[in-house]
């Protein structure tokens, strides 16, 4: 395992984690324990999915709200543009500004199963880009100005203009979208992102720490400004990353797979997805990444011995003070798609 790079002890390297909403009331409370000891490891946020078509729209802010209710971490919300008119999109926005969300993930978004090559299924929006612009407008729209108190003098207030900003994440595909026509035209949907207000970045997966590193520096000479996070998920059993590739196009990495179908145990098997995940962090980080955003699958134990093999993990965050969680399903879907 690699042990973490200089850099990683002379800054701070700044983490999140990815979660879905829960499906059924035993799931809703293991993750409420979830939530309790990632928050504990002190994330920059917390990020919450939202399925197409307002499928989990309900689910996804109850996650939300117990992110920004018992925690002082910064809950971020998943919208994407998949069927989605301009008023349902607004109202959304507006519903999420309420509950005290200031972090956005803006996607495009996957079709829906059964859609047909050519036909539509964006509903009012072209691109992540244009619902940047919305998140941006709905926010203006709604904090026209903001209000700061002033010290000795009660109930007053100091009127200030321009609204409080928001952060507004979009996706970066490291070894290209599935459905890009170029390398090139992947740093333009990015650059295009950026010119709409986007202010960070959180990259598709992949297993090789040049593919990002090569990435990041493409986008950089072309003008890309913000930071582009590295998404990172252990890979934790074969059945788990034939379904990632399967859902992600990405080449197998042949390394980590003859490692993982010659192993016999389920614990060996999490142990090298751990490994490799570590690796893979402790490169990138040395490589000038600005942080981790690590895809949790709602289960914390395994992201924690990431972050604590790659030395990052503070004394006070819980790893392995519960019974080892089982192995989470394969996914069904990929986490940040654009």
């Amino acid at each position: 395992m690699s042990t973490p790079p200089d850099s990683a002890r002379t800054r701070r390297i700044p983490f999140s984690f990815e979660l879905y909403p829960p499906k059924t009331d035993a799931a809703a409370a293991a993750l409420a324990t979830t939530i309790d000891h990632l928050a504990a490891a002190g994330p920059d946020f917390l990020s919450v999915t939202y399925g197409a078509n307002g499928s989990s729209r309900r689910s996804s802010l109850d996650v939300l709200s117990r992110i920004l209710r018992t925690t002082n971490v910064e809950a971020m919300a998943h919208l994407t543009c998949v069927g989605s008119t301009h008023e349902e999109a607004n109202r959304l926005i507006r519903e999420f500004l309420d509950a005290g969300v200031r972090s956005f993930l803006a996607l495009r978004g996957d079709p829906p199963a059964g859609t047909k090559e050519g036909e539509a299924f964006l509903g009012d929006f072209g691109s992540a880009a244009e619902l940047v612009q919305l998140i941006h407008r709905v926010q203006a729209e709604k904090s026209p100005y903001r209000e700061t108190i002033i010290p000795g003098i009660p109930a007053a207030r100091a009127v200030k203009a321009g609204h409080e900003k928001v952060r507004i994440a979009v996706a970066a595909f490291p070894n290209g979208h599935p459905r890009s026509r170029s390398s090139a035209q992947d740093i333009d949907t990015l650059l295009a992102k950026q010119a709409a207000g986007a202010n960070l970045g959180i990259t598709q997966l992949f297993f090789h720490a040049d593919h990002f590193l090569s990435f990041v520096q493409r986008a950089r000479e072309a003008g890309v400004l913000f930071p582009i996070l590295p998404g990172i998920m252990p890979v934790t059993s074969p059945a788990r990353l034939r379904r990632i590739i399967e859902l992600s196009g990405e080449q197998m990495p042949a390394d980590l797979s003859i490692r993982l179908e010659i192993e016999p145990t389920r614990e060996g098997q999490r142990e090298i997805g751990i490994r490799h995940a570590v690796d893979l962090a402790a490169q990138v980080i040395a490589g000038g990444a600005p942080g981790l955003h690590l895809y949790a699958f709602n289960q914390h134990e395994t992201v924690l011995e990431v972050l604590d093999g790659c030395g990052l993990l503070g004394a006070t965050a819980p790893v392995r003070d519960t019974p080892a969680q089982p192995q989470a399903p394969a996914p069904t879907a990929l986490p940040t798609i654009v």
